[in-house]
């Protein structure tokens, strides 16, 4: 298990921002996308989406 986030581009969708959690944290990638697509449609949908879109440009550029 890694002890630092990055991107998993072999195994993204868009950015690799959930591949890069699940490999983290050793979850199911399933699991953790099934989650942001909850979390995006009960209520915290702007929150969500820009929290997305930061971890995959910082993570990126880094």
């Amino acid at each position: 298990m890694p002890a630092h986030f990055a991107l998993d581009k072999t195994n993204a969708r868009l950015m690799g921002v959930c591949a890069g959690f699940a490999r983290m944290t050793g979850a199911d990638v399933t699991l953790i996308r099934v989650g942001l697509v909850l979390l995006t449609l009960f209520g915290l949908a702007p929150a969500t989406i820009v929290a997305y879109l930061l971890i995959g440009l910082v993570a990126n550029a880094g």
